[in-house]
């Protein structure tokens, strides 16, 4: 679970971030969450958009996300979905110790 501290980091290192995924009609599907996991492993930082097509809610699909790819949300921004993973592998991200 990540802090108050260690999100307000987090978004600051995602602002530059362009989404790399989009939400539409399908929603959230399987292949959907395979290809998150695998952008992320690398980067541990990843935006989503949700497009205007997409019939859930945003919130929804943010939660969804998430839940089914084990990765932390770490703000949802208008159709944008932030999402954050530690990196196996390429730990790049340090985050801000919790007290």
């Amino acid at each position: 679970m990540l802090t108050g501290k260690q999100k307000r980091f987090l978004r600051a290192e995602a602002h530059h971030l362009t989404p790399i995924f989009q939400v539409g009609k399908g929603g959230v599907n399987e292949q959907l969450i395979t290809h998150i996991l695998e952008a992320i492993e690398p980067r541990e930082l990843i935006k989503v958009s949700v497009l205007n097509n997409c019939m859930e809610d945003r919130d929804e699909v943010a939660q969804e996300i998430a839940q089914q790819s084990g990765c932390e949300l770490v703000q949802v921004i208008g159709k944008t979905i932030v999402l954050y993973k530690e990196s196996k592998d390429h730990k790049q991200i340090v985050l801000p110790k919790s007290k």
